[in-house]
């Protein structure tokens, strides 16, 4: 029997989530398919964004449902556009072995007439936002007087975008005996104020603490002045030449702005908030989720309903008004068990904010410091090496091969090494010299309390960067790295602090006093016959490594290290990163 079983789901069901490749059901499916299964009853479950919420309602609810009659049993609000269409979509691949069960999205910005005809036609289950339901209960389009069941989901947000009354609206057209399903990802007042007007009796299942924060996502805090925001935050993306991520502003006009900066500086960067049309919010978001955006910035209200699995950062351009908003904002990333990194940007008059929100997520942030322009230079010297070394070689350069070789001649391999790297090595280098420190001094006396994570690679704060040679593509995010780490050099668990992970290769910190341990521990050390280097940091204008007194059997290895992958260093001419594309941007990525 699977764990899918075992919660008494029904064949239908399990055949579309094998067909799917679920494997195991997540912490909130667990708790809440049983109990929804099982009763005729309300349910408040407080699980974050990225759960699995949708499934953990939807297929109680399709097992529910009568696909024989073609009366609507069964309504689901949701906040936005986006999450309506996800949540349809969804339903539909789990209904997929389930005859005659339709699943309609009702959403504002499409033609009304056409959903009006697919209500006409039978529709067990309407998903919708709240403005359009609204509408087309006010038109006598649709009657949800006689629905059995009846799913709050992501409750605080509609709450937030000032739902409240259409809700109450929406609601007092149900019956009273029907089933309400509320979830949420934090239980503000006005939540239990639904709950207990609304619901009788709710069962109520917790994942994790209420309004707390998953324990995969990584939560960073940088202080800077307020004018250097914006260089803040390009800093922020070269240091992480795989970025993608969602940047968040609190208004559209800030939104805006900082899209059409970042698309002059040569970002793959595009704007998503309410001023948009909805096809081009549509336009923006399949770009994002094709990744041919990789910083989408977007308002919070604009932002609300994305669902892509792989954002690796979300970065806090401005901190929201209300500080509850933050866990809606770092739920974006580290979801379906991947890990993330949630980044702020402030200034030191905001600190008292970082306080407030580490109460609500139950989580502490790290102080960090912004990069130098050298530190970019050498994550980014290691990036371009890597990229040379996996580029794939197209066979129509052969013709051309005889001539290059012809204007090549006389240069040896390690010269040959050295110049290609620098044609583009150079531009970067140009630009970043002479930048000035963006950090402000003094941002909040955290660095003893954070037991060093704060380090610095160049500040000779006591603690020691060191370069390892394995990233994303070997399988590790910072959780595991660390993990690895600590157990492969049998320390404790604050010994490792700021790994950083690139895509072949990664950083991380330690105090001074261990790095000969560290150091010795990882001469001539293998991993599945791999050799696994780990080296002291540099600046990337002196030689990277240190040296061996085992210089022949390092050598080979140590050439290794330096084919790591870049997509960054191409630059237009003049030095500035970032120069526009025609195509998709290569450079600073």
């Amino acid at each position: 029997m699977t764990k899918f079983e075992a919660l008494g789901l029904e064949p239908s069901l399990l055949n579309a989530i094998a067909d799917l490749g679920f494997e195991s059901p997540s912490e909130v499916q667990e708790k809440a398919i049983p109990v929804l299964l099982e009763d005729e009853t309300d349910l408040v479950a407080l699980a974050q964004t990225g759960t699995g919420k949708t499934a953990a309602f939807g297929f109680p609810l399709i097992q529910k449902i009568e696909s024989e009659s073609r009366t609507t049993q069964g309504l689901i609000l949701s906040p936005t556009r986006e999450l309506c269409l996800q949540i349809t979509n969804e339903l539909q691949l789990y209904a997929k072995y389930v005859k005659g069960l339709n699943v309609v999205a009702i959403y504002g910005g499409a033609s009304i007439t056409e959903q009006a005809k697919q209500i006409k036609r039978g529709a067990q289950i309407v998903v919708a936002t709240p403005g359009r339901m609204k509408d087309m209960i006010g038109r006598g389009i649709i009657d949800i007087s006689k629905i059995d069941y009846c799913v709050l989901d992501e409750a605080d947000e509609m709450l937030n975008m000032g739902f409240y009354e259409d809700i109450q609206d929406i609601l007092s057209n149900t019956p009273r005996e029907k089933s309400t399903w509320l979830f949420s990802a934090t239980m503000p007042k006005e939540v239990a104020i639904i709950a207990k007007k609304f619901m009788h009796q709710p069962k109520e299942i917790t994942v994790g603490a209420k309004n707390a924060g998953v324990d995969t996502v990584r939560h960073e805090y940088y202080v800077v002045s307020g004018r250097e925001r914006y260089e803040a935050l390009k800093r922020l993306a070269d240091t992480n030449p795989d970025i993608f991520s969602v940047v968040f502003c609190r208004t559209k006009r800030d939104t805006q702005k900082v899209a059409e900066k970042l698309i002059e500086d040569g970002y793959s960067a595009g704007a998503l908030h309410g001023d948009l049309s909805q096809n081009q919010r549509d336009l923006v978001m399949n770009a994002f989720r094709k990744k041919q955006i990789q910083l989408l910035i977007a308002t919070d209200v604009a932002a609300r309903g994305i669902d892509v699995d792989d954002v690796t950062h979300v970065i806090n351009y401005q901190l929201p008004d209300e500080i509850e908003t933050y866990t809606h904002r770092s739920g974006r990333t580290g979801r379906a068990g991947k890990s993330g990194i949630s980044m702020v940007i402030l200034t030191r008059s905001e600190l008292r904010k970082v306080k407030a929100i580490e109460k609500i997520i139950k989580q502490e942030f790290i102080q960090k410091k912004i990069p130098t322009g050298m530190e970019i230079c050498e994550i980014q010297l290691y990036h371009l090496a890597s990229k040379i070394k996996d580029t794939k070689v197209n066979k129509e350069i052969d013709a051309y091969l005889p001539a290059i070789y012809d204007v090549l001649q006389g240069l040896d391999r390690e010269e040959l090494i050295k110049k290609m790297v620098a044609v583009e090595f150079s531009r970067f280098y140009n630009y970043y010299k002479n930048t000035r420190e963006l950090n402000s001094p003094d941002g909040g006396q955290r660095a003893a309390r954070d037991g060093g994570q704060n380090s610095d690679a160049f500040a000779g704060d006591g603690s020691v960067r060191y370069f390892i040679n394995v990233g994303e593509k070997d399988g590790y995010d910072w959780m595991s790295l660390k993990d690895f780490l600590r157990d492969t050099l049998e320390l404790e668990k604050d010994d490792i602090q700021r790994v950083d992970v690139k895509e072949s290769f990664s950083f991380f910190n330690s105090d001074a006093a261990i790095s000969g341990h560290i150091l010795s521990t990882f001469t001539d050390f293998k991993v599945d016959g791999r050799f696994v280097n780990v080296e002291i940091s540099k600046n990337p204008d002196s030689a990277p490594g240190r040296k061996h007194k085992d210089k022949g059997k390092r050598k080979k290895h140590d050439k290794g290290r330096k084919a790591h992958k870049d997509r960054s260093f191409s630059r237009k001419q003049g030095g500035k990163p970032g120069g526009r594309r025609s195509k998709k941007r290569d450079g600073f990525f």
